[in-house]
């Protein structure tokens, strides 16, 4: 089955409703007006009706000479005809001038009705008249003596419906013009706009994510052409950071690779190499694979975070992974020349796991010591704050230029890209801090120290209370 455009569902709809409100609008009135007009008719017949038979009523027989002399002083009626019968039905008295009935009998359903002594009503309406019949029977001292018959047939009341129905077929008929062809805009203008919206949705599914859809106006069509231009720039965010990754992922990677190809190509190319230089480059292969390691355990970290497939939080002592760190990095330090030192309260229980404080303390403070100078240091330090225990790890280090703040925790993201290599930085260490933070709800912060050189990381991280439940 062919697909059925929504410019064409709007349009035959509106086409439906409107012919069904049309449809109503030709068939109710005018049936009011018909029913209006039947009763208006039964009324005034049956007084005309009665009127005649109050005329006779006085009659213990009727006749032909005593019903004429009743009735003729009688006004008009405003009836078309008027007969009189006596009990066996046979007409006395007919107002019909030309062929009348007097001497036959009249066998009509309202006049046998009439002589069973009941009052009867018939009326019925043809297109171009309305043709009326009424009968009552004549008493006489409680005994029916005979029947009064009318009929009408009213010609002027079945013009006044017909200019009243064929009015409202003209005004159906413009207003059935005007509700099409407002439709038809209408549909095309919301049609347009969605149109607009889907070209905008396949370009961008194409690859194209710096299309935007126009935004005319604040109705509904027009937020979700707001929303679906959010979307795109979260996209083209997302697209652009994306494929800076990949490309310095790759770039960072081919780095110890193209080292370890060059440095087995050295020794395999050379033949009469001495051992302590081979010995010189197999060592120098096994740092490059070092650093290749350590860019795709931090490869596959960032990947874990970006999943949001963390560990549940729970209370976690910072002392004690504070205690381990400085034990882990003491001897680069003291390779390195810097004072390493460390404090922390005891309430400062962070809701988070302890491979979480432990990347994070670990990253900033082996940063804070690659980075340091000669005679350098790094301190640590974990307090409370309100509902936030607070790391700081503090350095007198190079320090970071106020241009390059904004940016350090982006990935692969170096200062000194010449430096960083030359001291094993693979960039990513700042990244998988801030995405460990921030998956705990938490947040970090870079500021240069005051009145000197170095740096100061400041982390927030939710504090627990006994049970682990956020404070």
């Amino acid at each position: 089955m062919g697909k059925v455009s929504l410019q064409l569902k709007f349009g035959i709809s509106y086409i439906l409703v409107i012919f069904a409100v049309l449809v109503l609008l030709n068939t109710y009135p005018v049936r009011q007006s018909q029913d209006m007009v039947f009763k208006s008719k039964e009324t005034s017949m049956k007084s005309s009706v009665k009127l005649i038979e109050a005329s006779l009523s006085g009659l213990k027989q009727l006749d032909e000479e005593n019903v004429s002399r009743a009735l003729s002083s009688m006004r008009e009626t405003g009836v078309s005809r008027v007969l009189v019968t006596d009990t066996a039905g046979r007409i006395l008295y007919d107002t019909r001038e030309e062929n009348g009935a007097v001497g036959l009998y009249a066998f009509y359903t309202e006049v046998v009705q009439a002589l069973e002594g009941n009052d009867a009503f018939y009326s019925y309406y043809d297109a171009t008249a309305f043709l009326s019949r009424a009968a009552s029977p004549v008493v006489y001292h409680n005994q029916i003596v005979g029947a009064v018959y009318a009929y009408e047939y009213d010609t002027e009341q079945a013009d006044i419906l017909k200019s009243f129905q064929s009015n409202l077929m003209k005004i159906s008929f413009l207003i059935a013009l005007a509700v099409i062809g407002l439709s038809v805009l209408l549909s095309r203008m919301l049609t347009a706009q969605i149109t607009e919206l889907l070209s905008a949705i396949r370009k961008v599914r194409e690859g194209a994510y710096s299309h935007r859809a126009a935004v005319k106006n604040s109705d509904e069509i027009g937020q979700i052409a707001a929303e679906f231009n959010s979307l795109t720039d979260r996209l083209q965010t997302t697209e652009d950071a994306r494929r800076r990754f990949v490309s310095d992922a790759s770039h960072e990677l081919k780095t110890p690779l193209a080292g370890i190809r060059l440095l087995t190509d050295s020794i395999l190319q050379t033949g009469d190499m001495d051992p302590d230089t081979t010995r010189e480059f197999v060592g120098d292969i096994g740092r490059e694979a070092e650093r290749l390691t350590r860019i795709t355990e931090n490869l596959l970290r960032l990947t874990r975070l970006d999943s949001g497939a963390v560990q549940e939080a729970a209370p976690v002592a910072v002392r004690p992974v504070l205690e381990r760190v400085a034990r882990m990095l003491t001897v680069l330090a003291r390779d390195k020349g810097v004072t390493l030192t460390f404090e922390a309260t005891e309430d400062a229980v962070a809701l988070a796991t302890e491979d979480d404080v432990h990347q994070i303390l670990y990253n900033l403070m082996d940063n804070g010591i690659k980075y340091s100078g000669a005679v350098g240091f790094v301190h640590a330090a974990a307090r409370t704050e309100d509902d936030w225990v607070v790391l700081t790890v503090e350095d007198n280090g190079i320090g970071i230029p106020a241009d390059d703040l904004p940016h350090i925790f982006e990935r692969f993201y170096r200062v000194d890209k010449m430096r960083s290599r030359a001291i094993g930085g693979t960039g990513l260490g700042l990244s998988i801090v801030k995405d460990t933070v921030e998956n705990r709800g938490g947040r970090i912060t870079a500021a240069a120290r005051k009145g000197a050189s170095g740096t100061v990381f400041t982390v927030y991280l939710p504090r627990a209370q006994e049970g682990g439940e956020t404070l």
